[in-house]
Parts: structure tokens; sequence; C-alpha cells
């Protein structure tokens, strides 16, 4: 009979024989019975208690090593799904069934070789299958294939048995022992996770996985480092102490935040095997986008189309599981054709607490993994405290994504043995579980003995495995005092050995040319302007648009879209993979770009115009994203990753809408070569301009990007050699093409897009041409720059409404009007030379942002170091605001109207000194 343990919160006495209900179906369940579960000419109910089995048995299952919580938060077992053997009336059946026997359906394993059993048989092996120390969620999954693979895998007798050939290391207890007062958010209570991704890394070697990509929270991340990927414990151990610098660049991070790249045999296999557990901030589930996104690149890089090769492992905490909603967007990146990783393996350290938040009070669902159910993952919970459940659940899981490359949940359920950290006391908020924790013995100690007791190993062996492994510790513990040992660069988790020297610098300081030959810049500007496929009709507003580029073309012009054409093009053409992925980047929000163009008659014919270029093109990657800016811009991050000589851009549908995705670029792409000496291209394009559309569609918030900006306010640099490259080596994020990786914000236009005066000719990048981080005036005003009065620096749109003012008030040889376009690092040399070739000019600030806002905080400390305080510069712009921008069309023209009279009222200044 079914079994409920008894629980110190109610929920039925221990040992009470009970069997399981099915619950009510509806009528318009009765097709999906007929069809899966064919009814029983003995026993017409049996069927539907083999389904209930099947689909609520893990609500009774054995998962809590503790005994005193349910893993789904219910103790109470309504009296429909559960009743005591004597109420087998329900059933149409009575205890006299019992020991009758039945036919099986063919959709059942339970029976192996036998078509009948008694009944008190089916219920027992029912109870084994599904109600044991594993729950098994899989019942939503629409597909009949899968299903029954499932029911396979936990069904068929005596399957559910696997014996550890090695022992949990005793890494954790060593920790404890020399660095007792440490924070290590050690893996105690969960110690089987480490022979857990061992299993599925094996396992999925042995079906031919090369490249495993995992991501994961701070709890046990140095015992996985040191027994799954293996880096060398003296690394480790070298992290404790507090007296060793790093001897490399950057700031670093906190040892359980660190990251790692290592190939190795693995020892089931013999194969090669290359694991990167990536590098992961405090925010935890941050990390899932960004491994996905790296898997991705490097099946992409790899030609394997079908994961067959690479694989991500995501583990997780319960309560961020369940909480965090980064976790829902990438479920939902899982099988979107341009995202798919072929199935990812998730593993949830389920420690019933988070942090000092009981899970009762910290989540809605009564697991915590019930989120993957939206992409039908199958969800298999196991009580962590039994070895062999877990290393079968781990098999079967592997073996899942080898099969049908879909994702799968393991549900580890376990305990934290201590606190948050190991100096917290859990006792101020669970005294009941940390009492019971307490009494708990150690799993090791329980395997141990169950292995010594049946006769596998002796307690002899035992102990010398447990010495010799002490012993390795203690060898690394004294190697770790060595000063030079500690290098930041050994925990890179993506490195880019041809990029790099050995010692992590480029192996080259020098930038390249960036201008293109008259052919080029033609033959791009041709194919842009037209369809490369026969027969294929595209809609006639999309035709206006291409003969709009081809004139542009034949004028030697371009815009905005068209110059970005140019510059992927280039890059296609020198081998350099361009992939451009955001929401509606396909024919641009603004509906400026048309990169992909749709067949107005055939459904699903598309044509790429830039995968035509030339013959032995690199490819070029736009797929429109789900709507999610946090899980896609962490993904395309993790992407960048991958490798050095590709283009990864993301762009924002409006610049605002990167505020949802803050958590990537504070902690990943401002920060990430300072913590983790990552370098990252990718690349943010960010519309962005007050044009009257109200808060929420005008304001990229540069100011935030030039918040997190590292370069000195203060101090006018001097460099030797190339000052430009140098300045742009020591920044955190810049621009162009460089011989190191550099993210890049750029504010991308949305007027402007189709502004008349928002042009180019091809001489501004025909070969000789470079980036220009100042533009200067080149107006009447730079040909007797003695004569202007006022020199009014800018950077974006503003300039061509001060040009258009200007050129209406007749001052163009009074004012000169100079754009930033590099604005971080920000151009010293160039602006001191501006400054001092308008020796006669007072020097104003003008932006279109409200002060508080915008470009001035950064540019009014870097502005006055320029002039080495020898003289004002003055601000004209709106006046501080909570909001970025006015919902009134009429008051924001007004106010540009005040802005525009102050910046050129010569006879009555009313600007504000910087």
């Amino acid at each position: 009979p079914l079994t409920r343990h008894g629980t110190e919160s109610g929920g039925g006495p221990p040992g009470c024989p009970l069997v399981k209900l099915p619950f009510v179906l509806s009528s318009n369940y009765f097709f999906f019975l007929s069809f899966f579960f064919p009814i029983l000419s003995t026993s017409p109910h049996l069927s539907h208690l083999y389904l209930s089995e099947q689909i609520r048995g893990h609500h009774v299952a054995q998962l809590d090593p503790l005994g005193i919580l349910e893993a789904d938060l219910d103790s109470f077992v309504p009296s429909d799904l559960i009743t005591t053997i004597d109420k087998l009336g329900f059933y149409g059946l009575d205890e006299s069934d019992l020991d009758r026997s039945f036919q099986l359906p063919p959709t059942t394993f339970i029976g192996g070789e036998n078509t009948t059993l008694p009944l008190r048989e089916i219920i027992r092996r029912l109870e084994i299958s599904y109600c044991g120390h594993i729950g098994v969620e899989f019942m939503f999954i629409n597909n009949v294939d899968q299903c029954q693979w499932i029911r396979q895998k936990f069904e068929t007798p005596g399957i559910i048995c696997y014996k550890l050939n090695s022992f949990m290391f005793r890494f954790e207890d060593f920790l404890a022992r020399k660095w007792s007062s440490e924070k290590r958010f050690g893996l105690e209570g969960c110690e089987v996770l480490i022979p857990a991704l061992k299993t599925i890394i094996d396992k999925s070697s042995s079906a031919g996985i090369d490249s495993v990509i995992m991501g994961m929270p701070h709890r046990g991340r140095l015992n996985v480092l040191a027994n799954v990927i293996r880096k060398d414990l003296d690394q480790i151990f070298c992290q404790f102490d507090p007296k060793l610098e790093a001897a490399d660049e950057g700031s670093g991070d906190v040892k359980y935040h660190l990251g790692m790249y290592h190939e190795r045999i693995n020892r089931e296999t013999d194969k090669n095997i290359t694991l990167s557990l990536m590098a992961n901030p405090s925010h935890l589930e941050a990390v899932d986008p960004v491994v996905q996104g790296k898997a991705k690149a490097e099946q992409f890089y790899r030609g394997d189309t079908q994961g067959k090769k690479v694989m991500s492992i995501l583990m997780h905490g319960d309560a961020a599981f369940a909480g965090q909603g980064v976790v829902y967007e990438t479920f939902h990146l899982s099988e979107l054709p341009s995202y798919t990783t072929h199935g990812t393996i998730h593993v949830v350290v389920n420690n019933q607490i988070g942090f000092t938040t009981d899970p009762r009070v910290a989540r809605s669902s009564p697991y915590p993994t019930d989120v993957a159910r939206v992409v039908n993952a199958p969800i298999f919970h196991v009580n962590a405290d039994d070895p062999e459940a877990v290393m079968y659940v781990c098999r079967v899981a592997a073996e899942w994504r080898t099969t049908f490359n879909k994702d799968v949940v393991i549900d580890l359920v376990c305990y934290r043995r201590f606190g948050h950290n190991e100096m917290d006391e859990p006792m101020f908020t669970q005294p009941l579980m940390y009492k019971q924790i307490r009494r708990q013995e150690h799993v090791l100690k329980k395997y141990s003995d169950k292995l010594i007791a049946e006769g596998v190993v002796t307690l002899q062996e035992f102990e010398e495995e447990v010495a010799k492994y002490d012993k390795i510790c203690e060898e690394a513990y004294t190697s770790s005092k060595d000063e030079k040992i500690l290098h930041i660069r050994h925990w890179l988790d993506s490195p880019w050995p041809d990029f790099f020297t050995a010692e992590g610098e480029p192996k080259s300081m020098s930038c390249v040319p960036t201008g293109l030959e008259e052919e080029v810049l033609q033959h791009i500007g041709q194919t842009a302007s037209s369809v490369p496929l026969e027969d294929f009709k595209i809609h006639p507003g999309v035709s206006r648009i291409l003969r709009g580029r081809a004139d542009l073309v034949k004028n030697r012009q371009m815009d905005w879209a068209l110059g970005e054409y140019m510059a992927f093009g280039s890059l296609l053409k020198d081998g350099i993979h361009v992939r451009l992925s955001g929401q509606d980047v396909e024919r641009g929000t603004f509906s400026h770009r048309h990169h992909v163009l749709h067949d107005q008659e055939v459904d699903k014919r598309t044509c790429v115009p830039m995968n035509h270029l030339w013959d032995n093109q690199a490819p070029y990657t736009v797929c429109n994203s789900s709507l999610s800016e946090y899980g896609v811009l962490g993904f395309e991050l993790g992407f960048a990753m991958a490798s050095p000589n590709a283009l990864i851009l993301w762009e924002a549908q409006f610049g605002d809408f990167h505020n949802t995705a803050q958590c990537i670029i504070d902690q990943f792409i401002s920060s990430g070569q300072a913590k983790w000496v990552r370098n990252n291209g990718i690349v943010l394009l960010l519309p962005h301009g007050m044009e009257g559309m109200g808060p929420e569609h005008s304001s990229a918030r540069p100011e935030r990007f030039l918040q997190m900006s590292k370069d000195d306010p203060d101090h006018f640099p001097e460099f030797s050699g190339d000052f430009e490259v140098q300045q742009l080596y020591d920044c955190n994020w810049i621009v162009i093409l460089l011989p190191f990786r550099k993210p890049l914000i750029i504010f991308t236009p949305k007027s402007l897009l189709r502004h008349p005066d928002a042009r180019s000719s091809f001489d501004d990048l025909v070969k000789g041409t470079k980036f220009k981080r100042l533009i200067p005036d080149q107006g009447p005003a730079n040909q007797t720059p003695d004569q202007v009065k006022r020199v009014i620096f800018c950077t974006g749109k503003v300039y061509y409404e001060l040009a258009k003012e200007r050129k209406q008030q007749n001052l163009e040889r009074e004012i000169a009007i100079i754009r930033l376009e590099q604005i971080s690092p920000f151009p010293f040399d160039l602006a001191r030379a501006e400054v001092e070739k308008y020796t006669n000019a007072e020097l104003v600030w003008c932006q279109e942002e409200h002060k508080n806002m915008g470009y001035y905080d950064y540019v009014r400390p870097r502005f006055l170091t320029v002039v080495a305080n020898k003289k004002p510069v003055w601000y004209v712009g709106r006046d501080p605001a909570a909001a970025p921008a006015t919902g009134n069309k009429s008051t924001h023209l007004n106010e540009l109207r005040r802005f525009m009279d102050t910046a050129f009222n010569l006879s009555a200044f009313q600007g504000k000194d910087l």
C-alpha cells in the first residue's frame, strides 16, 4: 500500500496505509483517456488509478530528506485524491480484489514481461515508480512518444538502481577546517550535486557532446570548480588568502563569483571535453541567458545545428528559479530558431529556503520548478539524500536531452546545512528546520554505510579513499601560499587564445584602417538597393525604399540605414560574422532597415540581401527576438563572448527599454572586464532623441552609461605613442574596429533616419578615412576662428536643430558648433585643440536632455579640465526634471524654443556657468 510519511506540520500519521484516487476528470478528457489508457475489461476504473499515479504521484512522493516539509508546499491530502484501502469502492473495487489479477494496458511498463498482475502488486509497483524518492511531472506534455519514453524510464521494474563508482568528495569539510570564519557558500546538504553533474556530463559525453557551458549561483561554486571542472585546488585556495594581490589588471571578484574554462579527458569515455563555468554576479539567474548565448555561439561557429556537440547546463536555487523573471524569459528562448541551444539541462538545488525566507511566502506555485512547464519540459523531483535515485534521474535527463533536444529540469530536494553563508545564524528564522538539520546524518556517511553493509566496499577502502583526497587537498593548500600563483586571468571563462598573448595582452596595439575602396561601397550599395532572388514580389512601400537607396548610391551619399549596410557588408567581406537581434530589427522599428524582405505572395518566403554580397563572405544573422530585453541582451552578450572575430549587436525597440536589461548592463557589460578580465565586443543600439514623443520614447538614458565610464574627469591624460588607441584600451566601453574588444553603446537616431541633412558622402568612408571622435565646425566659423564669439559643443540630434537656428539667424560666422561623436572616453586632446582655436570665443555646452540627465554631469568636469579652469563653460538646455521628457507636444516645442533662444542670444546671454 501507498504510505505517506509523517510530518511535524501534519498530513497524516506515519505508516498509515493509503491509496491515491484520481482527480475529477472533465468530459473533454474522455478522448484523451481512451487514446492513452485503453479501458480494461475487468475494471473500467483501474486505468484511472494508473493515470492518477502518473499525474499526481509526485505530490505524495517522499522527496524531503528532512521529513518535515512537503516539496509541493501542501501537507494536506484532499480526500478525493487518496484514501485507505478499505475505500477501494471509489474504483469499483474492494479489498478482496487486491489479490485478483488484472490485465495491464499496453501503455504501461510496470509489468515487465508480465501482462497481468495482482492489484496489490500493481499498486506497489506504481508506488515505487511515482511515489518513492522520485516524483515525475510529465503528463502535461502533449506528445505521445515523449510521454511513453518517460513512462518506460520510470516504470520498468528494477530500473531505478544505480551504484556510484566513487565517493562524494570531502571538499567542503576541508574548506570548513581551514577557513572556518570565511564565507564559502558551501554545498553542505546537497553534496550530491557533484556526482549528479558528473553523471550528466559523462552520459552526454558518451552521446557525442564535447563542450559544456555551465552557469550557476554562488552556492557550491567552489566545489563545482574543484571536482567537476577540475580547477587546480591551489588556485582555489589562494583566493582565501587576503594578503595575496592579483598580478593582473582589474579589481577582480570574490571567489564564489568567478568562472573557469578547462579542457580535460573524460575518464568515463576517454574523450576530450571542454567545460566552461561562466562568471556570475550575485544577481543569481542573470547568467542564464548569457550561458545560452555562449552555447548558441559555439554551436553556430562549429556548424552544430542540432546541439550534438555543444550543450548547456544551468544550475539554480529554488527561490531564485521561482522568483526571478529572467528564468521565464530564458525558457521562452529555448525553442526559437535563432536562439535555441537544442535543450538545456536545468538542475535546481532546492534548499527549501531562500536566504531566510520560507518557500511558503516566496512563491505561489506548488514547486519552484513550475515555470518550466511553460515549455513542456519534464520535471524530475528527487530526494537528494538518495544518491542512487539522483544518479538515475541525471542519466535519464541526459538521455532526454540527447533524444529530444528539449529542456529538462532536475529538482534536487535537499537542505542547507548552515545559514545563507557560514557566518549566518539560521535558527533565528527557521528553528524547527534547523533542529532537524542538526540531527540529520551526512549523506556521505549514510551512503558509505549502505555500501559497506551491502559489501560493495569495505570500511578500510572507504577510509583510504578519504585519506587520499585529504592528502591532495593538503598539498594544494601548501602550494597556494606561493605569492606568484594568484592571477585573475586563470579564471577566464571565455579565453580567446588566437586574439591575445599568453599574458592576456592584445597581439597588436595598432588600429587597422577602416576606409573602403569606392567599388566596394558601390557594390554594397547596389545590393542594398536590390532583390537578389528571382520571382520575388516585395511590397510597393519597400520598392520605394530600395529606389531611394539606389538614388543615394548613384549620388555617392548615404543615410543612416545605408551607412549601417556599408559597415556590416564590409565586415562580412573580411570574414567577420555579423549578428543583429532585438525586437523588430529585421525591418527596423522605424521601417528604415528592411534587411529581411518578405515575398508578398508566398508565405514564409524571405530574402536577406546582405547574405548575397560576396561568394565567400561570412554569414549575416538578423533575427527578431522575443519581447524581452533582459533575457535577449544577456543572450547576445554570451554570444559575443564566444569569439572576438564577430560583431554582435542588440537593438532596443526604443532606447528607453534597456531599463529592463539594466542588470546585464551594470553587472556584465560595464564591469565585466574589471571583475573577470572578460573582453567583450557587444554593441548596444539605443534609439534616442527628444522629439515630443513623451517620457517613454525619448531618452536612452546616456547619463547612466556615462556615470559608469571609468576615465578620470579631473586628469588630462598624457600617453606616449597612439593617444587615441591607448585611451580606448584603458576605458571600459567604446567604439570602432580595434585590436581589443570593448562594449560599444551607440545612441542611434529616430527622426534623423530620414533627415535630409543627416547624410554623409562616400568620401567619408573611402580609403584613408577613419572614425571621427570629434567633428569640428566645417562652415564659415572655421575659416575665421578669431571672429567667432561663441563655440557650442553638443552631441546627437540637437546639432541639426542648432545648425538650422544658426542659419536662420545668420550667425554662421559668429557661432561655431562642434560635435562630440565619441563621448566616452572623452576626447580631451581634440576638445583642447578646438578651444585653443577659438581664443576669443565663450564656450557653451548645449544638450536637449534635462540638466540632471543626458551628458551634462559627465562633460562638465572634463571641459573644466580641458580649459584648466581658466575660463567658464556655460550650460544651455532644459532645466532639471524627474521624467526624461514631457508628454505634451506643445510643452516640448516651447522648451526647445527657450533653449534655442538662449543658445543664440549673443547680446544678453542667460546661460548657466558649468
